[in-house]
């Protein structure tokens, strides 16, 4: 179909200070090369890496260092 989900390219919010909000699902893949993932309709990725759960965004960002 046109006008499939497939056939839209990923959206990716850019907020600052803060998490990168992305369209979902999505797999992340990490630095160690496992990858995780989530089937909600939009998520936020970690961008401080002060978050516990990273690389999801647990808002660890808005505590002040």
């Amino acid at each position: 179909m046109p006008n499939d989900r497939a056939d839209r390219p990923c959206r990716i919010r850019v907020q600052r200070p803060g998490p990168l909000l992305v369209e979902g699902p999505v797999e992340v893949e990490l630095e160690d090369g496992t990858t995780v993932s989530s089937d909600r309709f939009r998520v936020a990725l970690c961008t401080c890496r002060r978050s516990r759960r990273f690389p999801w965004c647990d808002t660890s960002h808005r505590r002040k260092a």
